[in-house]
This record gives structure tokens, sequence and C-alpha cells, in this order.
């Protein structure tokens, strides 16, 4: 006992134990719950909550009146009949915001459960007479003493990006008051951030905006136009995703090729690129791309027409603020300049190098998201110091926007503009943090979108209308994932593998779904006990 109580402790973190049990747990107020996934069988159940005891907490506390909200792409672990069936399944993948249009259902049906709605198959019912309803004194306190119990892995992104999300729009709180008490209840003193990912945070504030305009939602395709890239290294490759399957994957919808690329200004690059600067007169073909049969004249005339493009762009907001055209000027496209010559040409520069080329990424063929949700992730290789050597994977990072926030809808009255640029730092994006310094691979990137194809509003269900659940995933697992990490040779085959399909999204950002650091629970499980494999719809 005594071993397994250490474990758990080691595997919890830094996360708050709940004081009686011992449980990984934690009420962020009195009627949400925030766990960290459970288990039922061994090895896991040594070193996570064991799903037997985490059901008779909260029956012991709680009686009937408890019901879990789990948010796993990668799968409960357990069949719902463990936990009485009394669970509702909105999956995405682990680091990841959820599809923007799952919000207003999840805080719909939590809403209804607290405020009287019964548990149905495939979701929950409406409240009769609405909230408030209840005209007794029996029904009252029944109302008021349900609890929901919000879980994903580590019951800490996922779980808080929705815990704060209801404050914030079922029960009026601000953003910061929301983040701090999730913090303040989730985390041990001087662990940071409950939820400390970028882009989940973005969405906590696009829900406070959505909240504040009156919840209106409208989903759209999106089409990216192209991407501008200051400071962009060498051996950086460029990918955009988004959802499928109802959210519970992430699709590879493009990768950017050595023909997609144009340089417009920056350091001459060193061979070894998987970007080369353009030089008046030659025709530069990439190691990547041997098989291109671009001629000189046609080269020649891509660049000058990138050029052309620049000059005429017109600067425009990362809100989506509107502009004379879709794009940037030249000016916001010129690096800062390389230290010297060597640093340049150098194959392998330090993290803190400056400069890097300004470059177009324009597609050869339309990129279309399937919902307004997009991700644009950057991976950057580096060979090994001898020249003979293998290439390894450096840097990964990610960030997720959605156009409709992006392009001010609910400011606009749910009218979002058709077009827009969002920008982001190197800095700013979703990564590996604090483990190493990662090197660079650009400083700014610059996505120029707009939205193509009939729009769809998704509505917020009344508090006396049924809410539906999403599908689950497969609470066995999936064995199917493949991640990428840092540190990685880089396989030619899984690039290729990339560029054709779909994979399960359960890490992020690079070629299977990349790794952007372990969470806690995955780098002390390692050594703790051995690790159990783990196993295209529109949204709803």
């Amino acid at each position: 006992v005594g071993m397994t109580s250490l474990l758990r402790q080691i595997v919890a973190g830094p996360r708050v134990r709940h004081a009686d049990t011992g449980l990984d747990l934690c009420y962020v107020t009195e009627n949400i719950i925030v766990t960290s996934g459970p288990s039922q069988s061994y090895p896991k159940r040594a070193y996570r909550n064991p799903l037997d005891q985490l059901v008779s907490f909260l029956d012991e506390k709680h009686g009937k009146d408890w019901a879990i909200w789990e948010f796993r792409a990668e799968g409960t672990g357990y069949p719902d009949e463990a936990v009485y069936g009394r669970i509702l399944h909105y999956p995405w993948p682990d680091h990841h915001p959820p599809p923007f249009r799952l919000m207003p259902v999840i805080l719909a049906s939590m809403r209804n459960w607290l405020h009287g709605g019964e548990l149905k198959e495939g979701g929950v019912g409406g409240v009769s007479g609405g909230i408030g309803g209840s005209t007794d004194a029996a029904g009252k306190e029944e109302e008021s003493k349900r609890v929901v119990v919000v879980h994903c892995k580590a019951g800490k992104g996922r779980s808080g990006t929705i815990s704060c999300s209801y404050l914030i729009a079922e029960c009026g709180w601000t953003v910061a008051d929301a983040m701090a008490r999730f913090t303040q209840r989730r985390m041990r003193p001087g662990f940071g951030e409950g939820v400390s990912i970028p882009s989940q945070r973005r969405w906590v504030s696009y829900v406070d905006r959505w909240a504040r305009h009156g919840k209106k939602y409208v989903d759209r395709e999106v089409e990216v136009v192209e991407i501008h890239v200051l400071g962009m290294r060498d051996g950086v490759r460029i990918d955009v995703e988004g959802f499928t399957d109802e959210g519970k994957k992430m699709k590879t919808l493009h990768v950017f090729g050595a023909e997609e690329k144009i340089v417009v200004d920056g350091p001459a690059k060193s061979r070894d690129s998987s970007v080369e600067r353009e030089e008046p007169g030659s025709a530069v073909e990439s190691e990547a791309d041997v098989s291109a049969t671009e001629s000189v004249s046609s080269v020649k005339s891509k660049t000058k027409k990138a050029k052309a493009i620049i000059r005429s762009f017109s600067q425009r907001g990362r809100n989506g603020t509107k502009a004379d055209g879709i794009g940037l000027n030249n000016s916001q496209l010129r690096p800062e300049p390389a230290s010297t010559v060597e640093a340049a040409n150098n194959s392998n520069p330090p993290a803190e190098a400056k400069g890097g080329a300004a470059v177009i990424l324009k597609p050869t063929s339309p990129i279309l998201t399937q919902t307004s949700d997009v991700k644009i992730s950057a991976r950057r290789s580096s060979k090994a110091p001898t020249s003979m050597g293998p290439t390894f994977v450096t840097s990964v990072a990610h960030a997720w926007f959605n156009v409709f926030f992006e392009g001010r809808g609910p400011e606009l009255n749910g009218k979002a503009q058709g077009s827009g640029v969002f920008e982001i730092t190197w800095d700013e994006m979703d990564g590996l943090k604090g483990i190493m310094k990662m090197p660079k691979a650009f400083d700014k990137i610059k996505v120029v979108w707009r939205a193509v194809g009939a729009e769809e509003e998704v509505r917020q269900p009344e508090v006396v209308e049924e809410v539906p659940e999403v599908r689950p995933a497969d609470w066995k697992g999936r064995s199917d994932v493949d991640l990428e990490r840092v540190g990685t040779e880089v396989d030619s085959e899984v690039d290729a593998e990339v560029e054709e399909g779909e994979r399960a999204g359960v890490k992020s950002s690079g070629p299977k779904g990349e790794d952007i650091g372990e969470d806690e629970d995955t780098k002390r499980e390692v050594g703790a006990a051995a690790k159990e494999p783990t196993k295209e719809s529109k949204l709803p």
C-alpha cells in the first residue's frame, strides 16, 4: 500500500490531491470536481486513481447526484458500465483545444445536469420550466446537490479549459478569476498555471467573447490562402491541420513542399536547407524535391511575382481588422539581419541565432479546413555534428486559431469578417518549454485566411432542450498512434505518410501527431510502470 501511494504521489506531481482520500482530484467549486483519468486495471491503477475507489468516493459523498464528463480522444480506459452509465463523452486530442463548435454543447449539457436535467442515452434532458423552474423545496435542494465530475488524462489542460469556460459562460466569472480559481484548486503552489497551453488559453478567451456577445457562433470552412514566415531558419517544415471525426482526430491537410516556398528576402541558405534562396540567373532545387522540373525562367517569374504581390500587400491586424487586400507589406516580411555571414551559412545555427529568410508559402492547390478551427505546425530538423550523420528533429511547435473570433464575429453580431491574417511569434506558440531551449524555426508567422462555403450557425441548446453528446472514442484505447518527439531521427517514409493522410492526434504537430513535450504524467510513468499500448464525419 505504501509503494502504491508513493507511485500515485509521483504521478500526480504538481497537482493537488484530495486531503481525505489521497485521490488525484479537487473541487474547483462545490459542484465542479476535476480528476485525472481513472484506471480499472493494473499496472495503471497502481499509480493513477483506481476507478473503484473514485466511484466509491462519489457514491459516498454525492449519492446519485454525480455524472462524469470526459474529454479523452485516446479513450477513457474503462467502459461506461463501470460508472453506472453515468457519463457523457466529448473527446478531443490531448494538448489541444476542442473544435469550438463543441463548446456550446458541452457547456449546455453541464448546465442542464446541474439544474435538474436527467441523463438520457446519448445526452442530457432539458430542465422543465427552465433554470430555477422547480417550485418545490425538494426540487431546489436536489438541483443544488448535483456535481459534474470532469476528467481528461491528467485533469489539467482539457479539464481546465472546460471548467474555466463553464465558470465564465454560465456563472459570469471573469477570465482572470476563473483561471486563478482553477490554478489555486488544482495545482500545488509554485508549479505553474492550471491551464498553461497557449492555444487552450486562447480558446478560453474566445469563450469569454462568445458569452459576452449573445453566445452566437457561426462555423465555416476556411481556406488557408498563404503563409508568410519571418526569420525562417534552415530545415523547417510547415504543416496545416484541421479536425476530423467529430474532433477526435486531427488531419494533416497540407505539408508545404520546396516548390511552394518563395524566398523574398534574407540570408543565403546552406545546401542542406529545406528552403534555399533563389539567386538571380539560377534555378535552385531543394534536396527534398530533386525531381522538380521548374525552369530557370519559371523560378525567376515566380520570385518576381511574389515580390510584386508583397509590395502591394497592406497589413492586417491579428484580430482580422480590415485591410485593402489580403496579405502583408514588404517591410513586414524583412527579417532581422544575420550577425555574420558564417551564422547565415551554418546548417546548425544556435538557438539564439537571429535572422533567417522571409518566405511566402503559397500552396499549389487550395487548403481547406472542415471547420473554422485551423492548426499551423512547424518542425525544424538539424543534421548531426558530422556531415554524414542522420538528421534529427530539434524543434516542434504549433498554434490553433479560430477564424470566427479572429474575424471579430462576436463583436460584429455573428457576422464575422470573411478574411484576415492571424499572426503569432515563435515564443507564443504551443511547444516544449522548460525541459530544453529549443532552437527557433522562425521569428514570426502570419497566416492569410478566408472563409469559404456556406455558413452554419451553431446554437447553444436552450435549458429546456435535450443536449446531445458526441460518439465516444474506443474506451480500450488506440494502438495506431506513432508519436514524433524532439530528438528523434527524421524518417522520410513518415514524411510521405503525413502528406497522404490522416492520423489520430493524441499529442500534436509532427508528422504522426507531434508530442510538444510529454506531459508530466507520461514522463513519470516511464520507470514507474510499463506503459500499455493505446489503440470522417462532420462535427455535431
